[in-house]
């Protein structure tokens, strides 16, 4: 992720602790904000990065307090792009069974999933599971 100065960039590392995700949340979407991006666009960096973070820390790492979360981070004027990494041994996307399918409706499972695909413009897991890179493009 290169640098320049009109890229605001985060690079960090949290313990599994659901305040500390909040807080660097609240910082990309200061950042976004600054950009002058649409509360729209913000609503949806927001949905996803929350989700992703809640994910990471709950379900990768297990609240274990000795594990950490990164978070990588860079906003331009146009775009977001954001990796979250945790300790956890991984998942596999594609066995996250389809919320939306009638035998699923009552199964908390997957919605997490399905809200950052909708919201973000692209998200990619790594091979092992335990990384998500998600990338908005502002609307125009």
């Amino acid at each position: 992720m290169a640098e320049s100065s009109s890229t605001w960039m985060k690079q960090a590392t949290i313990p599994s602790d659901p305040d500390e995700g909040r807080k660097v949340l609240e910082e990309i979407l200061e950042a976004l904000r600054s950009k002058t991006w649409d509360e729209e666009d913000v609503f949806a960096v927001h949905l996803a990065v929350e989700e992703a973070l809640v994910n990471a820390i709950k379900h990768g790492n297990q609240l274990d307090p000795d594990k950490t979360v990164a978070i990588d981070c860079e906003v331009t004027t146009d775009r977001v792009t954001i990796r979250i990494t945790d300790e956890g041994p991984g998942f596999v996307p594609s066995e996250i069974p389809d919320p939306t399918l009638e035998e699923n409706l009552e199964c908390p499972s997957g919605r997490g999933l399905m809200l950052m695909r909708s919201f973000m413009s692209r998200i990619i897991h790594n091979e092992r599971g335990n990384s998500v890179l998600m990338e908005k493009t502002r609307t125009a």
